[in-house]
């Protein structure tokens, strides 16, 4: 999770929404990634969605079996759909998200007829990866260009 956040700060550095994400295989980090839609232009360019097509080609296939996940903020619905498409086994979140988590917040993933489950724990190193988000959004709102 320390990576994770290493990759949220990232993303915070770059103006967007301090998330980071990587993908754990065998004890070794294949793929990682941070927030950046509004860098890319592209709004999939979620910290998760990056960080698993870092570990697709690393591995070079795009089933992630066996992996494990680690995020700084619960996935929201189009990032757990790529979880179960990618079969990752186990997702490790910081902090959940009240307005878009779709593990347990807002839609509870387990309640969904998937063809692939997954393992979820969360709070691990919550105080950091909330501080780091509640950072960003106070000085957003205190910014004049806010």
């Amino acid at each position: 999770m320390r990576r994770a956040l290493d990759e949220a700060r990232r993303a915070r550095e770059a103006g967007e929404v301090p998330v980071g994400a990587v993908v754990v295989s065998d004890g070794t980090v294949v793929g990682a990634g941070f927030n950046q839609p509004i860098g890319t232009v592209d709004p999939s360019a979620h910290a998760e969605i990056m960080a698993l097509r870092a570990a697709g080609q690393a591995l070079r296939n795009y089933r992630l079996s066996g992996a494990s996940l680690y995020v700084t903020v619960e996935p929201c619905l189009m990032c757990v759909g790529a979880i179960v498409h990618a079969r990752i086994e186990t997702v490790v979140y910081g902090v959940p998200d009240p307005k878009g988590g779709a593990i347990r917040s807002v839609l509870d993933v387990s309640d969904l007829a998937l063809n692939h489950r997954f393992e979820a724990d969360e709070g691990v190193l919550a105080d950091e990866c909330r501080d780091l988000l509640q950072e960003f959004f106070r000085e957003k709102r205190t910014s004049p260009t806010g």
